[in-house]
């Protein structure tokens, strides 16, 4: 009976330090922790991401979600320019690119959605556009060209405005 005892005790005392050593942040060579940072593609390709269900907002005239979609874009330049303030053989740091460049179009956008104005949001996200891709030259990736979607890459959402 003793010897049961002791087993129903240890048996998940050792289930609880094993799963404990599993559950604890991964450490580099020299041991300390290092946070994960997505490369700059990966962060790009979020940011193509949210350009895209951006226009399809606002063609949708669901200025909620497009309200969403320019604050997410903001913040995910925000994050380029914090974990990627330079980048490889760029003439043009994207820190600095990225304030210069994308601050007064994505105003533009958020004054066309706070107005609920369709035409001016047309033009300002023409103007983004045309943004990215003066930025994208100015740093040597000009092969990388922006546009306004031709076609939803996100059949599974729905872009009109829910009736609440």
């Amino acid at each position: 009976m003793r010897e049961l005892l002791w087993n129903a005790c240890l048996l998940p005392a050792i289930v609880l330090v094993l799963f404990t050593a599993a559950c604890r942040e991964a450490a580099t060579p020299t041991g300390s922790p290092e946070a994960y940072v997505p490369g700059l593609g990966e962060m790009m390709s979020l940011q193509q991401m949210r350009h895209a269900k951006l226009w399809f907002a606002g063609q949708a005239q669901n200025w909620e979600l497009a309200s969403y979609e320019i604050d997410e874009l903001g913040e995910g330049f925000d994050d380029v320019v914090k974990f990627h303030p330079t980048h490889k053989d760029s003439p043009v740091a994207p820190k600095d690119a990225i304030p210069r460049m994308v601050t007064e179009p994505i105003k533009e956008l958020r004054d066309a959605i706070d107005k609920k104005d369709a035409r001016a949001f047309s033009l300002a996200y023409d103007a983004l556009t045309a943004s990215c891709n003066n930025c994208h030259k100015a740093t040597n990736f000009a092969f990388n060209t922006v546009q306004t979607p031709v076609s939803n890459p996100y059949p599974n959402q729905a872009f009109a405005p829910v009736a609440r």
